[in-house]
């Protein structure tokens, strides 16, 4: 069982990568843990073969971005896709901007963009907004744990120019840098002032929709210029193998994947376990269940006992 980490490059979709893994891995069976959309990049989990069990484990790990916003103009994506709605002359500052966020952390209902791949009666509401459909979906709740305003720069056209590494001071924040990591951005719509935010999310969290709700909140349209996702779980942009050096990358092993609390059984245990019996046990919460090291089972705990969610035999 084996888990990969991909750097997702700009103008593919998750399937795309997913397609593009299958061949290169020798297998059908590969899953993800988190759709990127085709103009972000950044890290993509892959899980593979028996792997692919896992993938309901993993959706649920939150997610980093460096999300950069430009104000002044909206699209119907909401992203740099386009076409362009409306536009608007702005002269935002940094403090203005830093105060707008302030709203957006925590808990809260977020309304996802028409253009996703939610499914509405059976069909993607992407595909029925490409229709001309009108698309109907309802506030979901998602958590911003973090969010964080870094430069701000009259274009997005500079950001596309520069590099960025990730800060030494440990925060995990990133900052521009003449020597740092190079990203790739898609080609910024025109002109307008653009922010580069440090994010961190809970799963379903859509960064498109934070863009149009900040601008929104600043009184200015808005769109989505850029996005790399930075983090996913433990997971960092550092550990991600470029999709074209897939077939030679060394795979994560299943329990370093997880970010769940891991709890060892002896083998009595391990078999009431996977025979499906609820175990006496003082965990709360989601956990995997452990013996000598190799996964048995993924549990529920209330305190009291075990229940399985899953097992492996």
């Amino acid at each position: 069982m084996s888990v990969y980490i991909v750097d997702k490059p700009i103008g593919m979709t998750s399937f795309d990568v997913v397609a593009k893994a299958r061949k290169m891995l020798g297998t059908r069976r590969i899953g993800h843990t988190g759709t990127l959309d085709p103009l972000a990049t950044g890290v993509l989990v892959l899980t593979v073969d028996d792997s692919t069990k896992l993938v309901q484990f993993l959706e649920t790990d939150s997610k980093s971005y460096l999300a950069f916003v430009s104000f002044g103009a909206n699209t119907p994506t909401l992203d740099a896709e386009g076409p362009i709605l409306e536009t608007m002359a702005t002269n935002l500052t940094l403090d203005q901007i830093k105060a707008a966020l302030e709203p957006f952390r925590g808990a809260q209902m977020q309304l996802p963009p028409s253009y996703s791949a939610i499914h509405v009666n059976g069909e993607r509401a992407y595909d029925l907004a490409r229709k001309g459909q009108e698309v109907i979906l309802n506030p979901r709740a998602v958590t911003v744990q973090r969010l964080e305003a870094g430069s701000l720069l009259s274009s997005m056209r500079q950001f596309a120019r520069l590099e960025y590494r990730l800060a030494s001071d440990g925060t995990g924040d990133w900052v521009a840098s003449s020597d740092g990591n190079g990203f790739t951005f898609p080609a910024p719509l025109g002109d307008f002032q653009t922010v580069m935010l440090n994010v961190s999310v809970s799963s379903g969290t859509y960064i498109r929709s934070l863009a149009r709700d900040l601008g929104a909140a600043l009184g200015v349209p808005a769109h989505l210029a850029g996005l790399v996702r930075t983090r996913v779980g433990k997971f960092r942009l550092s550990d991600a193998t470029p999709l074209e050096n897939l077939g030679t990358a060394i795979p994560k092993p299943d329990l370093e994947a997880l970010s769940l609390p891991l709890l060892e059984v002896d083998a009595s245990a391990a078999r009431q376990i996977r025979d499906g019996k609820r175990y006496p046990h003082a965990h709360v919460g989601r956990a995997m269940v452990t013996l000598d090291g190799a996964l048995v089972a993924a549990v529920e705990g209330d305190g009291e006992r075990l229940r399985v969610l899953r097992a492996w035999q």
